[in-house]
């Protein structure tokens, strides 16, 4: 076990390193940065302009109660049985604002916004939002454990998926 001081750097590193992944495609190592219990929220809004609160009785953009959903959207694409990914869609993650909210011997939890430019169909798309998560941080790799994230444009163009945000 690691020592239990986190910097903000460790943390950056991590984020950073995450969505490079993602834009990257290497869907197998970017797995390795989430718990087997991890939930990944994505909840949608209602026709109020509120987001739901939750997931089990309203509708989500995205929902996977653990990492099995997450395991089961890349095989997906991976064996391109994920009409959403063919075309393939070219992906460039930035992070701003990471800001630590809480440090519990290790567990923190950050917070951060967001954008995505999206590329596919011949047409680059924008997404933008914050998220907020939990991470293991005691580990020698750090794990996350909880996964919520917020589309701050509700009016989705195409077919939004895991490396989307």
């Amino acid at each position: 076990m690691k020592n239990t001081s986190v910097s903000i750097e460790e943390i950056r590193q991590f984020l950073y390193r995450e969505a490079r992944l993602l834009d990257e495609k290497k869907w197998e190592e970017w797995l390795t940065c989430y718990d087997e219990d991890c939930p990944f929220w994505m909840p949608s809004w209602d026709d109020d302009g509120e987001l739901i609160s939750n997931p089990q009785r309203e509708i989500s953009l995205i929902y996977y109660p653990d990492r099995r959903g997450l395991e089961d959207r890349i095989f997906r694409i991976e064996t391109e049985r994920s009409s959403a990914t063919i075309p393939d869609t070219r992906t460039a993650h930035n992070l701003s604002n990471i800001e630590l909210l809480e440090n519990n011997n290790g567990i923190v939890t950050v917070r951060f916004n967001w954008i995505n430019k999206s590329y596919r169909y011949h047409e680059t798309n924008t997404y933008w939002g914050y998220s907020q998560y939990k991470i293991d941080m005691t580990q020698n790799r750090p794990k996350i454990l909880d996964k919520y994230v917020v589309l701050k444009d509700d009016y989705v163009h195409q077919i939004m998926d895991v490396y989307h945000v």
